[in-house]
This record gives C-alpha cells, sequence and structure tokens, in this order.
C-alpha cells in the first residue's frame, strides 16, 4: 500500500499528512495521535485501512514533521489547527479517528467545528475522571507499557525528543485538565468507541461511560490488544472502522440499493 506525504500550509505554518487508499464514495478517516507523538504508530493502521478507503493522518503542531508554535498548544487551539487543516485540504466531512489524547482532540472538533466531521472513533479514549492524577496516569501507562508491541518503542523514542519535554508534558497536563465527560453529550455524530482487550489506560468502565454519554454510539473491544490498538491490531480496527463508516454513511455511498 502507497503511503503519500502531503504538507499543507494552516495559517501560515505547514502541517505533515500522510495520506492511502482510494476514494470508495465513504467518509474519508483522519486520523489524529496521542500526547507527544506523532503519526508514526498510526502508520500500520493507515496501510490497512487504506486497502479499503481513503485515510490519512496528521501531524499536528509541534509534533513529529510539523514546525511547532512558539508556546506549546493548548487542547483547544490543537483542534482549531486540525480543523483548519481540514479546510485547507478541503475534505469533505470526515470520520475522525483519535487514539489516547487524539479522543479528547477528536471530540473537541465535532463540538466546535461541527461541520467538518461525520462521525468518530475513539480509540482507548484517555481523561478517565477516576485517574485524572499523574500519579494515577504514570502508573497505569507503566502497567501497560509491557503490554505494548516492542516494536513500538523505538517509534515513541523518536517522537519525544521531536517533540521535546516541554511540549510533551504540556500535552499531557492538557489530557489531565480536559474533563471530557461534559463534551462528549454534545457529540451529536455517530461515534464508535474502541478498547483493547488488555489496555491498562483506559479501563473498560470508562469506555462503557464514555460510549453512554455519546448520544449515538457504540463500543467494540479488540481482543488481545493493549492500549495502541491502531498499532498492535491495525488490521482488526480497519474492519471495525469499515463496518462503522459502512452503518452510519448515506445509503447510496455504503452501496446500499
Amino acid at each position: 500500500m502507497s503511503v503519500r506525504r502531503r504538507a499543507v500550509a494552516v495559517e501560515g505554518r505547514a502541517m505533515a499528512a500522510w495520506c492511502a487508499g482510494p476514494d470508495a464514495g465513504l467518509p474519508p478517516v483522519v486520523c489524529v495521535h496521542g500526547a507527544g507523538v506523532s503519526s508514526r504508530p498510526h502508520m500500520p493502521l493507515v496501510r490497512a485501512l487504506g486497502e479499503r478507503v481513503r485515510v490519512w493522518t496528521v501531524d499536528l503542531p509541534g509534533f513529529g514533521r510539523s514546525p511547532a508554535p512558539p508556546e506549546p498548544p493548548s487542547l483547544r487551539a490543537l483542534g482549531d489547527a486540525l480543523a483548519g487543516w481540514l479546510a485547507a485540504v478541503d475534505l469533505p466531512p470526515v470520520c475522525l479517528l483519535g487514539s489516547s489524547f487524539g479522543c479528547q482532540i477528536a471530540v473537541d472538533v465535532a463540538v466546535r467545528h461541527r461541520r467538518h466531521v461525520r462521525s468518530l472513533v475513539l480509540a482507548g479514549p484517555t481523561a478517565d475522571p477516576h485517574a485524572r492524577t499523574w500519579r494515577a496516569t504514570l502508573r497505569r501507562w507503566l502497567r501497560n507499557t509491557v503490554r505494548e508491541d516492542p516494536r513500538m518503542f523505538p517509534l515513541n523514542l523518536a517522537d519525544y525528543r521531536d517533540c521535546g519535554t516541554r511540549r510533551m508534558l504540556a500535552a499531557f497536563a492538557e489530557s489531565l485538565r480536559d474533563p471530557l465527560e461534559d463534551r462528549l453529550p454534545r457529540v451529536d455524530v455517530p461515534a464508535l468507541v474502541v478498547r483493547g482487550e488488555h489496555d491498562a489506560i483506559v479501563p473498560q468502565a470508562w469506555t462503557e461511560e464514555v460510549t453512554r454519554l455519546v448520544p449515538d454510539a457504540r463500543l467494540a473491544v479488540v481482543p488481545g490488544s493493549p492500549h495502541m490498538v491502531p498499532y498492535r491490531r491495525p488490521d482488526a480496527l480497519a474492519r471495525l472502522v469499515e463496518g462503522f463508516l459502512r452503518e452510519t454513511a448515506p445509503k447510496e455511498a455504503a452501496g446500499v440499493g
């Protein structure tokens, strides 16, 4: 599967993105990465999902290949940057696929920039109100680390190096400050909530609460996967996403007579 890189200027600052897949008549999927990392861990999913639909993954400002603004951006600023990128690329309403902290950004865009969003996939949504402290977050992160695919560790280290300690800590702080549960009831697009069966960061109870709070949502658990489902089980997630897109797309787009 060929993955093409594209840089787009948003308010005078370049944002790097990668694209794969055919125009299958379904909404394009745009992947949103987590705190401190970039699009690198999403590449296995881009290749798998790109066999089925048009899929993008974007480096937000200050992460990966996208230059950093002078100050670490807030969650709201990251949401505005993503919405600006969607407008600049001139995509039709998309399915935003967030992973980890990217779920919080995707929800922000769906609530405040509704015209760009047709649906959401929330893979491992963070911001569990029962673990909204540095200590609890670190404890869960360490428990999950030993469950992830070891091949992902060099990618994370490269991302943390590119991001820098200041921006990385600022992103995690934004994640902890965000009262996601207050915004979920305002999401008025269909949502698929995804959790890895062995995710030690995001417990089952929280993903069930996320699913309950979003007016039109369903929950899927991916067997055998830890937190980073897009990297560990890309084929399984790609099948879930394609099925969700066909289920929620207009009948003519989904190929239903």
